[in-house]
């Protein structure tokens, strides 16, 4: 592996000069800067994090803080992961996982006052989430792949729940369906303020209000067999469902199950819709879902890029909220039985 002192040999130049190219700490003409980087390249020079970090007194590190524990990084989740890898690396950073919870604010606490990150990117957040002020309180930014009940102005990048379940229940009510049940995150989850899961409720809830319908929802576990137990539920105490949202990627293997042990053919006896989901889960699926598809990788890249100002000493670029697409596939069709009202 070349080393600095090589690159310096190569380009006839000392080794303070490829520091200083390297860390912009003093200036460098065009032309020596040009030689350096043209021996950088042609010895495939690389510097280590280690170096990055006392040349800048940054480790060129940021921490994804991500409660692997309990719960599953499913094809939606990687999606989100993966940008904000591609978005670190474009910016010469690297990204590494710190498995920590909501629940576990002081274990962040810690990892944040050992400094081996200079920002942290906090998923599967709450809205009170006391990890923001772990991290904090370390002098560490943070960023929000999510946003709590006040983000004030941190950087957050979230999913539009609200749009998102409105245009859920417009596409199903415009095919005729009156009789539609929302399959939700866990009771642990809505407990816990897990803002997504609690603004999708009230969306749902609101959505149907709006157009005289009766919400019909249930908690759910991420995982198919709880998918399975509580579509069951759903149909023996309301045989008349036509629809069913489910904003749940890993159990709506299990409300496929339910159906067809139920003998509901789908679309024909029902139609399904997942919420903000890959379009590798809706393959998945017993036929090509019909999904609102999340933007995953532009959740991760965009907030990398608001972190990476906050770093840079700008200010923190304005919240958003991205939208889902809704992608009408083999799973939604018109209503083809009679209900009762």
């Amino acid at each position: 592996m070349a080393t600095m002192q090589d690159v310096a040999d190569l380009a006839h130049v000392s080794l303070s000069t490829v520091s200083y190219t390297l860390t912009g700490k003093r200036p460098v003409s065009p032309a020596t800067r040009a030689r350096v980087e043209q021996a950088m390249a042609q010895l495939d020079f690389r510097r280590s994090p280690v170096a990055r970090a006392l040349a800048s007194r940054r480790t060129h590190v940021l921490a994804l803080a991500y409660p692997v524990y309990g719960v599953s990084l499913g094809a939606t989740l990687n999606e989100i992961v993966q940008g904000a890898v591609e978005a670190a690396r474009e910016a010469d950073y690297e990204l590494v996982l710190w498995p920590v919870s909501s629940s576990e604010p002081e274990v962040l606490r810690e990892l944040a006052a050992g400094r081996t990150a200079d920002g942290v990117l906090l998923m599967e957040v709450a809205l009170d989430d006391p990890r923001i002020e772990a991290v904090e309180s370390q002098g560490l930014a943070c960023a929000l792949i999510g946003r709590s009940a006040d983000p004030a102005d941190r950087v957050w990048v979230d999913i539009d729940f609200e749009e998102s379940l409105e245009v859920a229940v417009d596409h199903l009510v415009g095919q005729g369906h009156t009789h539609i049940a929302f399959v939700n995150r866990s009771q642990a989850d809505l407990d816990a303020g897990y803002g997504p899961s609690v603004r999708a409720l009230h969306a749902y809830e609101e959505s149907m209000a709006q157009r005289g319908l009766t919400p019909v929802s249930t908690p759910c576990d991420v995982n198919p067999g709880a998918g399975r137990r509580a579509t069951t539920a759903l149909l023996a105490e309301h045989p008349e469902l036509t629809a069913v949202i489910v904003m749940n990627e890993l159990a709506l293997f299990g409300v496929a199950s339910a159906l067809r042990e139920a003998g509901r053919s789908v679309p024909r006896d029902v139609s399904v819709v997942g919420i903000a989901i890959s379009g590798e889960i809706s393959d998945m699926y017993d036929h090509p879902l019909t999904y609102l598809a999340a933007p995953g990788p532009d959740q991760g890249r965009r907030a990398v890029h608001g972190l990476l100002e906050v770093l840079d000493g700008r200010p923190a670029p304005a919240g958003v909220n991205l939208p889902c697409t809704l992608q009408v596939r083999e799973t939604s069709g018109p209503v083809t039985r009679l209900t009762t009202p």
